[in-house]
């Protein structure tokens, strides 16, 4: 992995990358489901405008990754739509958008992040695993894919 690696916040110009980057995703492992759609074409206001964040990786000023916190009320955000480019994968970028979570947590005083995800992604499911995310009660998903829910608790 290279070392000029470095996450950048929200910039308008660069919401194409959060759309097309977890599009491309999405259409590699699952299907594009309706509430995607919601929030990819209307990532503004619904998770900016609504107290949330995006953040893009970059190295040498162009967009390899993506991911957001959707917040659920003060101190609790959902990480969602992170995505990779495909000839980016499996270079340790992951961790690092993860470990930029993590911390922006922890300094935002926030008490948990929780993710949904699924069972096949048995890879990402390690990852969250080894920087703490424990498997918690799934009730409901927003997503049919989501068939488990992990919490990382401050």
């Amino acid at each position: 992995m290279k070392n000029n690696f470095q996450i950048i916040p929200y910039n308008k110009k660069f919401n194409h990358f959060f759309y097309d980057l977890n599009i491309e995703w999405l259409e590699s492992y699952f299907e594009v489901e309706p509430y995607d759609l919601d929030i990819l074409k209307y990532s503004e206001k619904l998770i900016i405008n609504n107290g949330g964040h995006i953040f893009f990786g970059e190295i040498n000023n162009i967009i390899i990754g993506t991911f957001a916190f959707i917040k659920n009320n003060n101190n609790s955000y959902e990480l969602s739509k992170m995505a990779i480019e495909k000839n980016q994968r499996g270079l340790g970028y992951g961790s690092k958008m993860l470990e930029f979570a993590i911390i922006f947590g922890q300094e935002n005083n926030w008490k948990e992040i929780y993710l949904y995800t699924s069972s096949k992604l048995k890879n990402s499911i390690y990852l969250y695993k080894k920087y703490g995310f424990k498997k918690t009660e799934l009730k409901s998903s927003p997503y049919k894919r989501g068939d488990i829910k992990m919490e990382y608790k401050f």
